[in-house]
């Protein structure tokens, strides 16, 4: 039996219907990966678990490795069977295992699990971004895709206010919880209204196996790993980052209320970084944004190094959000502009899974600098680095060579399918 969705969809449907169900798919994503990192200091604390800094930075590891493996896979499915279902599949995976996570009796089932909800974790983004990018205007494709983006840094400001008001009172199981809401909101919503992507039906499965062998063939392969690299980068610094700052900033002399404030700080610049950063991508493209702000979410951590007032610390956490995850969310819309619908979700796949092993990165290598006793300066100078790197590996990017395609029909009346 099919839902309504799975018919032409009504006049009335709009582009910004598909957006706001990326977004609320991916804010919770972002709640269920950053609140991990809100609530290490309540977990190292735990009687009868007895976790160290580099464990817990491990446990955090796992659901990233997690979406390295459903990145790639999902991407995959996504360009043979169709966006929709895979969309609403991921949705259902993600939300029962985090129940598991809350219910976990010990760090090893806890690690266990959350690697598990990383398998629909790492699927969701390729997914919901090949469907926006195929639905969107011309001229606007990298904004709404950024729009929904916005979606991760939103669910780490949910997170952290979460953290700041209800640790104590439900404590880290109760805000684990939190993440399975998906599983009676947006799951119902989507079966009952969520559309297939009209392109996706016009390209059909018979294109995504061809054009899937260009990723690994001459110019499209060097993009491909260069996708990847820069990827990795973007990662390593949002999850490292959101994992370990509020131990940073307990480590440099701030209390834990002050400390979650600045994860808050974090994710509230990097809500206004992606939604600027994807507005100018539209006019400029995705290679000169997505390299400038990787720079400057550079300078902004080496600032960092040095002491500050509280106030202009605030401005840097602020600033250093903006440029980090607003270098990763025109990143991805870069990526999926540059490849043909046949192989849009499976590229978007394959170099956010690879880039996943940069996220898995990220907390591990936070764990060993903290447990060494390096502080905020050494953490956030190897984070500069990184920055860097994740810069001139956008940079380097092959430009695309325009393929010349009949368009598909439009999904929706009044909007251009062209990718």
């Amino acid at each position: 039996m099919s839902s309504p969705a799975a018919a032409t969809p009504p006049v009335a449907r709009s582009a910004w219907l598909v957006v706001a169900l990326g977004f609320g798919a991916i804010v919770f994503e972002g709640y269920d990966l950053i609140v991990y990192g809100s609530v290490v200091p309540t977990m190292l604390a735990h009687p009868g678990w007895s976790m160290s800094a580099g464990q817990a930075g491990a446990i955090g590891s796992y659901a990233l490795l997690g979406m390295f493996l459903g990145a790639p896979a999902s991407g995959w499915l996504a360009d043979r069977f169709g966006r929709r279902r895979l969309f609403i599949g991921l949705l259902v995976w993600f939300s029962v295992m985090m129940v598991l996570v809350a219910l976990a009796p010990s760090p090893g089932l806890l690690g266990l699990f959350r690697f598990l909800a990383g398998l629909g974790f790492g699927g969701i983004p390729p997914t919901a971004i090949a469907l926006v990018v195929e639905v969107a205007p011309a001229g606007r494709k990298l904004f709404y895709n950024s729009v929904m983006l916005s979606g991760f840094p939103v669910g780490g400001v949910v997170a952290a206010v979460a953290s700041i008001t209800l640790l104590g009172p439900i404590g880290f199981r109760g805000l684990f919880a939190l993440g399975a809401v998906p599983l009676v909101t947006l799951v119902p919503l989507a079966w009952w209204v969520l559309p297939e992507s009209a392109r996706f039906a016009s390209a059909g499965q018979a294109a995504g196996g061809g054009k899937v062998r260009a990723l690994v063939c001459g110019q499209a392969a060097v993009a491909t790993v260069l996708f990847a690299v820069a990827n990795f980068c973007g990662f390593l610094l949002v999850f490292g980052l959101n994992t370990w700052l509020p131990q940073l900033m307990r480590g440099a002399g701030y209390d834990l209320g002050s400390a979650l404030t600045f994860l808050l700080l974090l994710n509230i610049g990097s809500v206004v970084g992606g939604l600027v950063g994807a507005a100018v991508s539209d006019r400029f493209g995705g290679r000169v944004v997505a390299t400038t702000l990787f720079v400057l979410a550079a300078a902004a951590m080496l600032l960092l190094t040095a002491p500050h007032s509280p106030a202009l610390t605030s401005v840097l956490v602020f600033v250093a959000g903006a440029m980090i995850v607003g270098s990763q969310s025109v990143l991805w819309g870069y990526v999926a502009m540059h490849y043909d619908t046949g192989a849009r979700a499976t590229a978007l796949g394959v170099t956010s899974g690879i880039g996943r092993l940069g996220a898995a990165a990220g907390p591990a290598i936070g764990g060993l600098l903290v447990a060494s006793g390096v502080g905020l300066a050494g953490n956030v100078v190897v984070f500069a680095v990184a920055a860097l790197a994740g810069a001139v590996s956008s940079v380097l990017v092959p430009r695309r060579r325009t393929a010349t395609t009949t368009p598909a029909p439009a999904l929706l009346p009044g909007l251009d399918p062209t990718p």
